[in-house]
């Protein structure tokens, strides 16, 4: 995918035939083992063209190594011997190098930890993974965020994360399983009447275990879709069920405008949310219209200062770098504008196109790779020049030009939810629809999932089953 944009491939188990009888592209690969080596080989055939590429690691590495580090590293081997043979066929660089992974900090992280300066685990990383050196850079600045952070959490410290599958529309590019309320208003009281189910369920587990809820997430979906009254009453089953008297942070996404009121601010305010994000995604009209958001940039503004005059939020505003009709140009008067309003948060997504996306079928211009690589070369420049700190960072598959989403924020409003889900530090415990609960092992042990389905009425269907499974919470942690 990193190297072939969208093509895909097909995987044969046949004798391929010689280089001069196809004029097929192919790639053909090999694990051998040898007395010293373990080494992976590809031969990229284009046409008549021939080229080959190789990794080895020493049989003194795999010493110690289990079944699991072993097929990783197996594995690291193939990617970089494909990734060496492409491009000696003149094919252009990737940012990411031979990277492919969505945690790319999570590889840094450790060189630090091992007493690595910065500029040795930049040179390390460039050197094993090919990444650009502006790229090593804001992977080692996210690495740092995430010892800061990892040097303030205890050992019983956990997030919760609670899902509202619900809109106002579906936006063109969403590839989330989120409602339209236009068609399914009626659905929202029997999934708050699952939630708070599954939000005993879960909090009887957490008080059993002792554990501490730093932060709360409220995502979706757009949790602002709810009412002020169902708002309150959510949070209401929060603080019934949870004991929060550790909690630092709670975030709420209000990520569509057209969903926030002054009622519903003061609703946050008083129930003690700490960060409101406010997404406008573009500021510019004729884009937010080609991405089925019925608002505008004018809208984002009043909302903006609504939640500024009704109580002391850290803001996050989203912006995402390729959409349909966008240019260099009108991405860059987009983040000058959100500069301008001050948030404390700045996340700038690059457009990722899934097929569960209404745009992955359209036919709508989008902005080529290189035109995306000069909108976050501006983003990531006027950010850093404006004192903005990137804190976590993550990729996705099918990314425009396999670059990147970062997190950048201004001194003392990182947000440890971002931190933790991302860099894997603490347990999530989800619940609502299509909440993804992880449970992570301090020691480096195997970590456990549990994901909630997607769709509300399979949501509401399954309320049974998710409250019992909550009871693996319990054996995990007893482990």
């Amino acid at each position: 995918m990193t190297l072939f944009p969208g093509e895909k491939p097909e995987y044969s188990t046949e004798q391929p035939p010689a280089a001069s009888d196809s004029t097929e592209r192919r790639l053909e690969v090999s694990l051998s083992e040898k007395e010293k080596y373990v080494t992976a080989g590809c031969l990229y055939c284009d046409g008549s063209n021939r080229f080959h590429g190789k990794a080895a690691a020493s049989w003194e590495l795999l010493d110690g190594m289990d079944e699991v580090q072993r097929t990783s590293l197996f594995s690291q081997l193939l990617k970089t011997a494909i990734y060496r043979a492409v491009l000696r066929s003149g094919r252009e660089r990737p940012v990411w190098g031979a990277l492919t992974g969505v945690r790319p900090g999570k590889l840094m992280t450790p060189m630090l930890q091992k007493g690595f300066t910065g500029a040795q685990a930049v040179r390390q990383f460039e050197r094993t993974y090919d990444v650009s050196h502006e790229r090593a850079l804001l992977c080692l600045e996210t690495a740092r965020q995430t010892l800061r952070c990892e040097a303030e959490l205890g050992e019983k410290d956990i997030c919760l994360y609670i899902g509202i599958p619900f809109c106002p529309t579906r936006c063109a590019y969403c590839s989330f399983v989120s409602q339209s309320v236009e068609k399914s208003m009626g659905m929202i009281p029997p999934f708050l009447d699952a939630l708070y189910r599954e939000i005993d369920a879960v909090s009887q587990q957490v008080d059993r275990l002792g554990l501490r809820v730093v932060s709360v997430y409220m995502g979706g979906g757009t949790p602002t879709t709810l009412s002020a009254v169902q708002m309150e009453e959510l949070f209401r089953h929060l603080r019934g069920g949870f004991e929060l008297d550790a909690l630092r942070e709670i975030t709420v996404e209000a990520g569509r405008p057209d969903t926030i009121t002054e009622e519903k601010v003061l609703t946050m305010s008083q129930n003690g949310v700490t960060r409101v994000s406010v997404n406008p995604q573009s500021m510019t009209d004729s884009v937010l219209e080609a991405i089925g958001r019925r608002h505008s940039a004018e809208d984002i503004r009043r909302a903006l200062r609504m939640v500024r005059e009704g109580g002391n939020f850290s803001v996050n505003m989203d912006l995402i770098a390729g959409l349909p009709t966008d240019s260099r140009e009108s991405f860059c008067c987009s983040l000058d504008e959100v500069m301008a309003l001050e948030p404390e948060n700045i996340t700038v997504h690059t457009l990722s196109i899934k097929r569960g996306a209404r745009l992955h079928f359209g036919e709508k211009t989008l902005p080529g790779p290189a035109e995306v690589a000069d909108m976050l070369d501006y983003a990531n420049a006027r950010l850093s020049a404006a004192g903005f700190s990137p804190y976590y960072l993550y990729r996705q598959k099918n990314m425009s030009g396999g670059f990147e989403n970062i997190g950048w924020s201004r001194p003392g409003h990182e947000n440890i939810y971002n931190i933790c889900i991302m860099e894997e530090l603490r347990s999530i415990l989800a619940m609502g629809a299509g909440g993804s609960t992880k449970l992570i092992r301090p020691d480096g042990g195997r970590n456990a999932r549990m994901v909630a389905p997607k769709y509300p009425t399979e949501y509401i269907e399954a309320i049974d089953r998710l409250c019992t499974e909550k009871e693996k919470i319990t054996a995990f942690y007893q482990q």
